[in-house]
């Protein structure tokens, strides 16, 4: 039963016959946990523990596709295939438990899509026009084309019904059917093109067939474009019109708004804001938007907290509040407003690493909740061990000790941590210190605040040694102390080189004319080269990748991007670093290829190199012979989430680990990863 509130977030809304019990929705998101584009066991439980979690709607899908000719983009479920159906009977039952309301989303992506993948079918669009981001050339659709997809919409709309969904919702952005609406788009001479009511055609006759299948009453709803920021495209004028005609329709059950466009990564961040932008940019507009049409109205952009969430429903800018990607970060966001816990839930840091996976090929990852997606094996809530509790002493406050304390200590153990620092964070601190980074801090906040909550000993300023360790008797000593910056690559001349690390923390002074060698293209690098630009450095980043930023995803790509062409930042793939020499008080820096045996040189006052870590691992094995199990770990146990129990040295006292970057270099993500699947089984 619902709990009478005064908190806006926590009143029930009524959208048609469908009671919503509060406000919140996670908008619809394709997560790539598909199977043969089936919602199979890992999609289910993803969008099961937001409705255990207290969500009123969780949107599944973004987009699930309708048509044969609109393969998969970046995992889509495939809703033409009536197979779909029993998998989502499973999923919506495993919802309604909760009194979780289930819609899907559903599309042709028109070009947003490339023909070399699936059947091979050729991509089509209203017009010739090809989008950057997704690059194929398409077909210009005849009308039979039009008329096949039609119906193919009416199909997948009465798939979604069979499945016992409580509605759909219609992708109107960046996809086949505002791609008609857009003059960007969309240059037809025929019915279809031209004036609005033209450019409006196809969609009409979509939800009309849509209707004649799943009758009046099944929930219909569009997430649409209405302005794309552009002099050429559709304007607020004519995307708020459309949205008054859908809303006056009496066909259309809702209104879900988007302002901007997607085909292209600098775009898309427009739409899908990254850390360091700002949060709810598009909240006002969406207001307007509903006080223009005086209809259910939807939203997400950024919304990453609870006061953001309130202050729009609040203030009558939204119905529902979409709180997307915060949802992967704490899937239980409603639970905690409920009980009063607000200050317990997992910060959305804006790192965008779960939707720059799947643009990558990958399935959604939170940056720093390992346990979402992962629901089968990791868990979401961290309960207490039953029998006998144990003292674990821990080494390193970066992301990895701290969620080995945070998970630990939940688990009823007697924590005591130890710090060289004076500060916990590690690396995650010193990006930090980059000012469009500061939002990061929240993976480490959080934890602290976990810590110190469940009671777990911290000793900062601390090197902690062998004996330090031993001093409390531990039964579980944990090795995070994370990795040293690897610089020690190059034929000759390493020890005139710096690391991004000096840089980012003040040790060492940007230079005036600086080579920046990336070995590694991922954000440690690419932080302290936006850091040297930033500062006014004559920069020129080198790298031996065959394209630039090689492992940073496509949103986090273009706040980089920006920098440097702002700054002017010179750009050398396919390039390796060699050796340094001293040329006076100058550095004279020696390039070759892997392509040929030409050689050159580039005459710089600084040098800078990121290759990694390597581990600062000299405690672990300093304890290693000490230790119970000799640091072994049993990767299937691990895998399978079962405890440790190795035990090769009858002398030793302890079961000794490393986690993180102390074992090699990799990412938050990894680190915090091996922190929860090794503690919450001890």
């Amino acid at each position: 039963m619902q709990m009478t509130s005064n908190d806006p977030l926590l009143q029930s809304y009524q959208l048609k016959h469908l009671t919503l019990k509060n406000r919140i929705m996670s908008t619809a998101h394709e997560p790539s946990y598909s199977v043969d584009g089936m919602p199979k066991e890992r999609y289910r439980l993803y969008h099961a523990e937001k409705a255990k979690g207290g969500i009123a709607m969780t949107m599944t899908a973004g987009s699930a596709v309708v048509s044969q000719d609109s393969p998969e983009a970046f995992g889509n479920l495939h809703a033409y295939k009536e197979e779909i159906v029993p998998w989502l009977r499973d999923m919506t039952d495993a919802c309604h438990e909760y009194d979780c309301a289930v819609m899907m989303q559903i599309t042709h992506l028109g070009r947003r899509t490339n023909w070399n993948k699936g059947d091979w079918l050729p991509v089509l669009a209203p017009s010739p026009l090809r989008e950057s981001a997704h690059r194929a050339f398409p077909k210009e659709a005849e009308e039979w084309d039009i008329a096949r997809i039609v119906e193919d919409y009416a199909t997948a709309a009465e798939h979604m019904q069979a499945g016992g969904l409580d509605g759909i919702e219609l992708e109107a952005y960046g996809h086949l059917t505002d791609q008609f609406w857009s003059p960007l788009t969309n240059t037809r001479e025929d019915e279809y093109g031209g004036s609005l009511d033209n450019r409006m055609r196809f969609s009409w006759e979509i939800i009309d067939a849509i209707r004649k299948r799943v009758g009046p009453d099944f929930i219909v709803g569009i997430r649409m474009v209405t302005d794309e920021m552009s002099d050429t495209g559709l304007t607020s004028g004519e995307g708020i019109e459309i949205a008054r005609r859908m809303a006056t329709s009496g066909k259309i059950d809702f209104l879900n708004i988007i302002k901007g466009r997607v085909d292209s990564d600098a775009l898309l961040t427009n739409v899908i804001p990254v850390h360091g932008m700002q949060s709810a940019p598009h909240l006002d507009f969406a207001g307007d938007v509903r006080a223009a049409t005086k209809f259910p109205v939807f939203h997400a952009a950024r919304i990453p907290d609870v006061a953001t969430a309130r202050h729009a429903i609040a203030e009558g800018k939204l119905d529902m509040v979409g709180m997307t990607r915060a949802h992967i970060a704490d899937p239980h966001i409603v639970n905690k407003i409920m009980e009063k816990r607000e200050d317990e839930i997992r910060p959305c840091v804006g790192a965008t690493y779960c939707l720059d996976r799947i643009y990558e090929g990958h399935e959604a990852l939170c940056i720093h909740n390992p346990a979402t997606s992962r629901e089968s094996t990791m868990p979401q809530v961290v309960t207490a061990k039953k029998g006998k509790k144990r003292k674990a002493v821990i080494v390193g406050a970066g992301p990895a000790g701290l969620e080995a304390a945070r998970v630990l200590s939940a688990r009823g153990h007697a924590v005591q941590l130890f710090e060289a620092a004076d500060q916990a964070g590690g690396q995650v601190r010193l990006s930090t210190q980059l000012p469009r980074r500061r939002e990061f801090i929240g993976i480490i906040d959080w934890r602290m605040a976990m810590c110190e909550r469940q009671g777990v000993e911290m000793t900062f300023n601390t090197f902690a040694d062998v004996d330090d360790v031993l001093a409390s008797e531990p039964d579980v000593v944990i090795i995070a102390t994370g990795g040293l910056p690897n610089t020690d690559i190059l034929a000759s001349g390493n020890e005139l080189v710096v690391s991004g690390w000096d840089i980012l923390s003040g040790d060492v002074k940007p230079g005036e004319q600086v080579l920046f060698y990336d070995d590694n293209a991922a954000h440690a690098g690419f932080a302290a080269a936006e850091f040297l630009a930033r500062a006014g450095a004559e920069l020129e980043i080198v790298t031996p990748e065959r394209f630039f930023a090689a492992d940073i995803g496509g949103l986090n790509h273009v706040k980089y991007a920006e920098c440097f062409a702002e700054n002017d930042v010179r750009i050398t793939i396919n390039t390796r670093l060699v050796s340094v020499t001293k040329k006076g008080n100058r550095l004279e820096a020696n390039l070759g290829t892997d392509y040929g045996e030409r050689t050159w040189t580039r005459e710089v006052d600084q040098v800078v190199v990121e290759h990694g870590t390597l581990p600062l691992d000299d405690l672990y094995f300093e304890l290693k012979p000490r230790s119970k199990n000799e640091g072994i770990v049993d990767y299937q146990k691990l895998i399978n989430g079962e405890p440790q129990n190795v035990a090769t040295n009858r002398e030793g006292k302890f079961q000794l680990f490393r986690i993180g970057d102390a074992v090699a270099s990799r990412n938050i993500h990894a680190a915090i990863y091996d922190a929860l699947r090794l503690c919450k089984d001890l």
